[in-house]
């Protein structure tokens, strides 16, 4: 039984969908106005994850992700760097799109865009209009009238009076209470503007993804998702609006990614503190930041530093091992050491299914592939052969698909190489069971000058490039 923790009630719940066998998913994307950093993959790594654990346990998936392609940040930057904000943003969401790529995160069933829901934007503003939970003011502004959601901050668990102390009316707004938010802005010179009955303007923020939600996928939901810097106002301020529009439920689960951390603050454009997603790529493989986000539960922050990428990095070389093929010569492993390969094999999908079934835990799932793993190399080393290796290895491959790891060879540049690096470690596995450390040191200190590195385990003797 799948269980999902749901920020809205602050637990975990059983995972029930509106209609069998389908999911109704949308998750929040980028405001596409600079570089996208590793704290914008990791979110979309997980929600990748969620998605395809899900289709893996059956589900058709509808995974929709937007872009929010005119914002007051697309505007500003715009008009630092004096370029035409539409070309800016055009500009990030296909950088964004390699990088989702490169990082093997599958593609949403759709992409939507702010720009191109307009006239769905303005219908659902009229709506709330003409239902009383939004109002003009005079200045062309139109805004969302809070006091008439009683259930407003029931995400965020804040309460309206609370909020209110601390908030203050901007010069130039004309809001009947501190709290109410902008669905729509009057236009400013030298902006984006698009023709309204309120005048000419844009949308707020946060009307944008109400409306391209409701588009898409209708007034109800299964999952919204997002970072948990999102549940405060954004997704508060959808709740509102979409349920004040629809008078219906919004969305069944909300989950929330925690933050990645770069020295113990959250990494973020505006403070400048970022690795990006193409700097990170550049030096290290997408496995590496996938196994770093699965290392961790996803609601959790996720520190980094180059010790945890270099841990993530053996953990993926770990992984790779394997999937090797059986020792040259190796004509059959004993029956007890098969029949625990076996045994292993079937209990990791038991293992990997419950793991994740509690709220996606792909810490406990990871682990359950380190261990078939090393069942794997243990039967290797016994004289398993391909044949004997494969129906272990293809469970493997499958789970790990599952978390999205590609698993791809190190390209090593070593040619035909393979074969006497296999000689060599076997050669130096005897020596040092006739305890001759110091030729077998020399064999390892020269491997490695040749880029080949040499792990002693209880399990025997493993290598790898790189």
């Amino acid at each position: 039984m799948l269980r999902v923790y749901n920020t809205l009630t602050r637990k975990k719940e059983e995972f029930q969908t509106l209609e069998p066998g389908v999911v109704k998913m949308y998750v929040c994307g980028p405001t596409v106005y600079a570089d996208a950093h590793i704290g914008h993959a990791m979110s979309a790594i997980v929600f990748d994850v969620v998605r395809r654990y899900l289709e893996y346990r059956g589900y058709q998936v509808r995974y929709v992700m937007n872009f929010t392609d005119v914002d007051d940040k697309i505007i500003l930057r715009a008009s630092k760097l004096g370029v035409n904000p539409h070309d800016l943003a055009e500009s990030y969401i296909q950088a964004y799109r390699q990088h989702l790529d490169d990082l093997n995160v599958l593609p949403a069933t759709a992409n939507p865009r702010a720009t191109q829901t307009m006239d769905k934007i303005q219908a659902m503003i009229q709506g709330l209009i003409d239902k009383g939970f939004a109002y003009p003011a005079k200045n062309g502004d139109v805004y969302f009238r809070v006091t008439s959601d009683p259930n407003y901050g029931k995400l965020s668990g804040r309460r309206l009076e609370d909020m209110q102390a601390g908030a203050r009316i901007e010069v130039g707004e004309q809001k009947e209470h501190p709290m109410d938010f902008a669905v729509w802005k009057a236009a400013k010179p030298g902006e984006p503007e698009w023709d309204s009955p309120w005048g000419k303007g844009r949308p707020g923020w946060h009307i944008e993804c109400s409306a391209m939600n409701l588009d898409i996928l209708g007034e109800q939901i299964d999952i919204h998702g997002g970072g948990n810097d999102l549940i405060f106002p954004h997704h508060e301020n959808e709740i509102a609006q979409t349920e004040s529009f629809t008078g219906k439920p919004f969305a069944r689960y909300w989950m929330h990614n925690g933050m990645l951390q770069l020295s113990g603050e959250k990494m973020s454009k505006s403070l400048g503190n970022l690795v990006t997603i193409h700097d990170f790529l550049a030096k290290h493989e997408a496995d590496v930041l996938r196994i770093m986000v699965l290392n961790a539960s996803y609601r959790a922050p996720l520190s980094y530093s180059d010790e945890i990428v270099e841990a993530a990095e053996r953990g993926l070389e770990r992984m790779r091992t394997g999937l090797k093929g059986a020792l040259p010569g190796s004509k059959g492993g004993p029956a007890e050491a098969l029949h625990a390969l076996d045994s292993q094999s079937e209990g990791t999908q038991q293992v990997f299914v419950d793991a994740l079934d509690d709220d996606f835990n792909t810490s406990s799932g990871l682990a359950a592939l380190f261990e078939l793993v090393r069942a794997i190399n243990t039967a290797r080393n016994a004289g398993a052969t391909d044949a004997e290796l494969k129906p272990a290895q293809d469970t493997l491959r499958t789970l790990a698909r599952v978390l999205g790891l590609r698993l791809p060879e190190k390209k090593a540049g070593s040619g035909g190489a393979d074969p006497f690096v296999v000689l060599l470690v076997e050669i130096r596995t005897q020596m040092r069971k006739q305890k001759q450390w110091a030729m077998s040191d020399l064999i390892r200190d020269r491997l490695k000058d040749l880029g080949v590195a040499i792990e002693d385990g209880k399990d025997g003797t493993t290598w790898r490039w790189g």
